[in-house]
């Protein structure tokens, strides 16, 4: 694991869980899994102190136990659910652009809470929404609502199942259970709505200061729900992202229509392929135009022609695999997102060298491996200027070289040096810089919060009294307003200005972060298993 990257997931634990966190968090990182007395010695933290941290992480999905050999319980952290944190409010806004502010809320929560029983969860955003709703005059909603968007999450699986415990005779919880279909992980359990909405009305407001136990009400079912807790499907969410990312990428090399083809292409293939497969299941001309929605008022002759013009173009997103059925289609994943990464390392090739430097950097890619010499005459640069440009690419690790020698002495004048670009260790390092990136934007917005905290708390304070004023008292809102001086307003907007450009800053490395990842997920996946000859 880089510095980097444990970095910016310690900064996170600090700004999200608060000092212990972090501090545990560090271990675990640097040391691997360990058991809760040596974590408790090596961090100089009470036994106590330990478990209540290990009980928060665990809760909010980061930390994972399972048995050592030893017989004793030993705990691990996983870093890319840290980093995750950082993409909290793109989920939300996912789930809000699909079903509706009910499920905004409803990701929002468990995001929050990290696992959640559906009762509870459904209960407190049905009063959040009511609130809301009485607020702006409008009439009450039913929680049969909100828990009818929960199975919409749970059905297409963004929320999924937690993991049963598995006990030992002692009945002490060892480790988590890893179901051997995943499908069992979105079955909704068997439950009368009417009847969850009456037994969770019977229940205290705010569960989370006891412990949640089976409650029977008259008339309910609900026994078996509250031994059943949910959480965010992250990966699903991910899969959603770069189903984005791809149809935005056709929408701006073709246009809207051919974005269209490709949505509805990878819409029907998500449920039918492996997330991490090179290339969907191929689709039938006839499926893809039936699935095609008619707002769009494409043509059997329109479709044909698009579907030709992307399976034709250089970047490859689709190819044409079969005949029946009209044609037989695929959506290339692995060549789609090699693009879109390819298309980020030129930018900063460009950003950093120059154009020249970036007409340099795509000969490299188009031609695999060249000499100094025909480097120069395809990018039509000089000889002296071209070559230090391609050292200064060298000096970055932007590119390598590979020696063929002629002899076995490998003297230069004997030795021809190709010229090549690996894109793969391009992008880790490109990742490298871009976790560093995320680390400094945290510690810069941090110091900007901390250099003027006594202003920002001082506005704070005005706000809040302002908030419990009637709105009829203008007079005495205006006095209020004016403890804060018009130099302070103007240091107040400055630091609005720039801890809401770091924040941006942030979410635009993190979408920089998700797509390098992605891709080299694809490329260094695991080869699959051959089965055994018998």
């Amino acid at each position: 694991m880089s510095r980097c990257k444990i970095n910016v997931c310690i900064r996170l634990l600090k700004e999200l869980y608060g000092e212990l966190p972090s501090k545990v968090g560090y271990y675990l990182m640097t040391t691997g899994p360990s058991s809760l007395k040596v974590i408790s010695f090596d961090t100089k933290l009470t036994l106590t102190q330990t478990k209540k941290v290990l009980w928060i992480l665990i809760q909010q999905n980061i930390v994972t136990f399972d048995q050592s050999k030893r017989s004793g319980l030993e705990y691990t952290i996983d870093t890319d659910h840290v980093l995750w944190r950082l993409r909290f409010p793109k989920y939300i806004y996912c789930a809000k652009a699909l079903y509706g502010d009910a499920a905004e809320l409803l990701v929002e929560e468990l995001l929050h809470e990290g696992q959640g029983v559906i009762g509870n969860v459904v209960q407190k955003v049905t009063d959040k929404l009511n609130e809301a709703l009485e607020t702006a005059g409008h009439t009450r909603i039913q929680s049969s609502l909100v828990r009818d968007k929960f199975s919409s999450l749970v059905r297409t699986h963004f929320l999924q199942r937690c993991p049963n415990p598995v006990r030992d005779a002692k009945q002490r919880v060892i480790s988590l259970e890893n179901p051997a279909q995943s499908e069992t992980l979105f079955v909704l359990p068997l439950m009368d709505v009417d009847d969850v909405s009456t037994s969770k009305r019977k229940r205290s407001v705010d569960d989370s200061t006891q412990p949640i136990k089976k409650i029977k009400t008259e008339g309910s079912s609900s026994v078996q729900d509250d031994v059943v807790y949910w959480r965010i499907n992250f990966e699903r969410f991910h899969q959603h992202f770069r189903d984005q990312a791809i149809i935005d990428a056709v929408s701006k090399k073709i246009d809207k229509k051919a974005s269209e083809i490709v949505r509805t292409m990878l819409r029907l293939s998500e449920v039918k392929t492996d997330p991490f497969a090179e290339v969907t299941l191929p689709l039938s001309f006839t499926e893809i135009f039936q699935s095609l929605s008619k707002d769009h008022g494409m043509t059997k002759l329109v479709l044909d022609q698009y579907l030709s013009i992307i399976s034709d173009d250089s970047a490859g997103f689709i190819t044409k695999v079969g005949e029946s059925g009209g044609g037989m289609f695929v959506v290339n994943m692995l060549k789609v997102l090699t693009a879109l990464c390819t298309a980020h390392v030129e930018s900063v090739v460009q950003e950093r060298f120059g154009s020249k430097c970036l007409r340099i950097f795509r000969v490299l890619l188009l031609k695999k491996q060249i000499e100094q010499k025909q480097i120069e005459d395809y990018a039509m640069i000089p000889a002296k200027e071209a070559k230090e440009m391609l050292y200064s690419l060298l000096e970055e690790n932007f590119i390598t070289f590979t020696e063929v020698s002629k002899t076995v002495d490998h003297a230069p004048s004997r030795t021809y040096y190709l010229f090549n670009v690996h894109l793969i260790h391009v992008t880790r390092m490109l990742l490298e810089h871009t976790y560093k990136a995320a680390a400094n934007a945290m510690v810069r917005r941090e110091m900007e919060v901390n250099e003027h905290k006594r202003l920002l708390d001082k506005q704070e304070r005005v706000e809040a009294i302002i908030s419990t004023l009637e709105q009829d008292d203008e007079t005495q809102k205006e006095e209020i307003e004016q403890m804060i001086t018009p130099p302070e307003r103007v240091q107040l907007e400055k630091v609005k200005v720039a801890v809401n450009k770091l924040d941006n800053c942030e979410i635009q490395l993190d979408d920089t972060i998700f797509l390098l990842e992605t891709y080299l997920a694809y490329t260094m996946k695991p080869p699959p298993v051959k089965p055994s000859k018998t």
